[in-house]
């Protein structure tokens, strides 16, 4: 089998990319760079076949895709910083990644009639409540333009395709690339004290757990929409911090504050992240470890 992985700099392609070595499935990866720039270790995105693609570029994905000729395509490339898509300057730019270079890799995996993995956000709905979110619930309104961007991803993927996943994750960590494990980790060994938010409510994803489910996911054809995080139960972000420092020992004060004390967000963040996963085990796939387990392993590899 042969798989097209977009975004291979990024956390969730570089782990993608590697799960499918250990598999000895045939990994394409494809980002904007001239040569793959990520984690600088002995990872099978280096040694496999790489190629600069800019999913904008309608002509190139199809040229591209039509030459490779895979049989799936698993798409994260995305736009991802949240508040910056906010800029009145930056928003055709977000829609143009988002929703039309997805577009783009959709219409061509129909072209070679291969199947695509979309990995889309819990942001595509508009957070309100504590229900988990079903991944077949179609009430979306989403809150910002990223959410906006995804949501209309996921249209162009399921208006285009009958071969498609569409996979929610929430909270991102990973070892290539920055996150907010990264971030707090900076952040509390040179701080006393950090305020973080405590009405924000969801489970993370480790990209490594989450890549071994994507390679599950693709090889077979139990089509549809998901949702993906680790196990472990819904925390706030001030919860994650407090165990992200106490893997990492850390003695920083951790003060929860409301999303309205907090005030720095320039997009605003749905209050409800929770994602309903459990039709990942109706269709017979493994769920992904707690969020507390991927913690002990993640911190220990990113502070070597």
């Amino acid at each position: 089998m042969k798989i097209l992985v977009t975004g291979v700099a990024g956390q969730l392609g570089h782990d993608v990319m590697n799960e499918l070595d250990k598999r000895n499935i045939e990994g394409i990866g494809t980002d904007l760079a001239p040569a793959y720039s990520g984690a600088e270790d002995n990872s099978a995105v280096t040694k496999m076949p790489y190629f600069s693609l800019d999913i904008t570029d309608k002509a190139a994905v199809s040229e591209l895709i039509n030459k490779v000729r895979p049989d799936a395509i698993i798409h994260c490339a995305a736009w991802t910083a949240v508040d910056l898509a906010e800029d009145e300057d930056k928003k055709e730019k977000v829609f143009a990644i988002n929703e039309g270079g997805t577009r783009n890799i959709a219409e061509a995996a129909k072209s070679v009639d291969a199947k695509m993995l979309y990995i889309s956000t819990d942001y595509v709905f508009d957070g309100q409540g504590e229900k988990p979110w079903d991944p077949d619930c179609k009430d979306y309104r989403p809150l910002n333009v990223y959410g906006e961007s995804k949501l209309a991803g996921e249209k162009a993927v399921s208006g285009i395709l009958d071969k498609f996943f569409i996979v929610r994750i929430a909270w991102v960590f990973g070892q290539n690339g920055k996150n907010f494990v990264k971030t707090m980790l900076n952040v509390g060994k040179s701080h006393d004290e950090v305020r973080v938010v405590c009405d924000q409510m969801g489970t993370p994803t480790y990209t490594l757990d989450l890549s071994r489910l994507l390679a599950d996911m693709i090889v077979t054809d139990k089509y549809g929409y998901y949702h993906a995080t680790n196990e472990g139960g819904f925390i706030s972000w001030y919860d994650f911090t407090k165990e992200i420092y106490k893997v990492a020992g850390l003695k920083t004060k951790v003060t929860p504050v409301t999303t309205a004390e907090y005030g720095l967000s320039k997009a605003a963040r749905p209050f409800n992240s929770r994602l309903d996963k459990s039709k990942l085990k109706e269709a017979g796939f493994e769920p992904l470890p707690t969020w507390q387990d991927a913690l002990l392993r993640y911190i220990p590899l990113i502070s070597e």
